[in-house]
């Protein structure tokens, strides 16, 4: 325990959860070994102190450490960023240049946001993982390379592997050890320390008192969220240290510096809405289906009044049907009219007339789908974002409609 207090001290990590004493315990266990790790979290919790502590305690130690940010390099010219290229590969190649894998040999690269790597990059880096090879960009000779890998990412990697965005087999090169960083909030005991720390520095650095929280604003950091995590947490000290006169800052105070995030309520993770021709074209199917069942039930209820002519009897026997049917109301104070059909009509002609209501009413999907369209912008005076709004489609799909079906 002594030498992981040590190692917290050398790199600056504050904090005693079990989590992620753990996480540090296996950094340390690795560290001499050449195994590939790939450090997973969610933003801000510091996922870039375990690659560093890695490589200090490794063999490695003395060659160079490289640190990449997978997502802030576009996709045109990472394969250049990481493998090199040859003069003349593309425009703008006036000279041969040494990729990140060529510079960092015998040394540790540190691949952040792994997860956010275009799939034909993905192919090369499996390649370097498996065998240390690599091509660099406009050329053909093959060249070898000695580095360990350390990556990070905050996506969920089995959902991404499922959208084929990532490839399988190399989350399973990457993670050989998988090290995960707790969030900030699973860390309850850790936060006000964090923010104690965090203030101190800040007191140094502008030269001012260090503020302090009362008891009641320390009950309320304890309870925020914090997606942000220990990055949230320290710009939340920094602000109030450079902003507040008072040096002791209250409850109602700190709340002021909180976001408001809906009562701290879980946030819809991918929750992303498509506004797509496919995703309309389905809640419409599912609306007119609705309608045509309602209609049929609405069928079954007018012919067995028609043959029965009694009400009572027809409400008991369909009291299900009527309550489906009419949802809104109570069954008891649901009003079914009577049809009034001549007593000598025969079955015959009761049936030619269920017939007649069945053949002219008009099942095709077009039909009503510009019927359904009419009604909405009449209801909503002509405005187009009103109605797409209530028929559940974008305005630029239900404009691009009106101009197909010439309304």
């Amino acid at each position: 325990m002594e030498n992981l207090q040590a190692l917290k001290q050398r790199f600056g990590i504050i904090g005693n959860d079990i989590h992620l004493n753990r996480a540090l315990e296996k950094a340390v266990r690795v560290a001499p070994t050449d195994i590939s790790v790939l450090v997973t979290g969610e933003s801000g919790v510091g996922k870039e102190n375990i690659p560093k502590i890695i490589h200090s305690l490794s063999h490695r130690k003395h060659a160079k450490y490289i640190a990449v940010n997978c997502g802030a390099i576009p996709e045109g010219t990472i394969d250049s960023e990481l493998f090199g290229h040859e003069k003349g590969a593309f425009t703008g190649a006036t000279q041969d240049r040494k990729g990140y894998f060529e510079v960092a040999d015998g040394g540790t690269i540190f691949l952040d946001e792994v997860g956010e790597l275009p799939l034909t990059t993905q192919v090369r880096l499996l390649r370097v993982l498996e065998n240390g090879e690599f091509i660099k960009v406009g050329s053909s000779k093959v060249l070898k390379t000695n580095v360990r890998i350390v990556a990070a990412t905050n996506v969920n990697m089995q959902s991404a592997i499922e959208k084929e965005k990532f490839r399988e087999d190399l989350y399973y090169r990457l993670s050989t050890v998988e090290i995960h960083l707790p969030a900030l909030r699973e860390r309850n005991e850790d936060i006000h320390l964090l923010f104690r720390k965090f203030a101190s520095d800040f007191a140094q650095k502008y030269r001012m008192p260090s503020i302090r929280l009362d008891e009641n604003a320390v009950n309320v950091l304890l309870n925020y969220r914090f997606p942000g995590n220990i990055r949230q947490l320290k710009n939340l000290a920094e602000q109030i240290s450079v902003i507040e006169e008072n040096r002791t800052v209250s409850a109602s105070k700190l709340q002021q510096y909180l976001p408001n995030n809906n009562g701290n309520l879980p946030a819809i993770v991918g929750g992303k809405k498509e506004n797509d021709f496919s995703t309309e074209r389905d809640i419409m199917y599912k609306i007119l289906f609705d309608m045509r069942n309602d209609i049929n039930d609405l069928k079954k209820l007018t012919l067995d009044l028609m043959k029965t002519g009694n009400v009572e009897e027809v409400q008991e026997e369909h009291h299900q049907l009527i309550e489906k049917i009419y949802r809104n109301q109570e069954t008891q104070n649901t009003n079914v009219e009577v049809l009034n059909i001549p007593q000598e009509t025969s079955a015959e002609k009761d049936y030619d007339f269920i017939e007649t209501i069945e053949e002219d009413e008009s099942l095709s999907l077009q039909d009503k789908e510009i019927e359904m369209i009419k009604k909405s912008l009449e209801k909503n005076n002509n405005k187009r974002k009103l109605a797409a709004k209530e028929l559940g489609i974008s305005e630029r799909t239900l404009y691009r409609k009106i101009k197909q079906y010439d309304l």
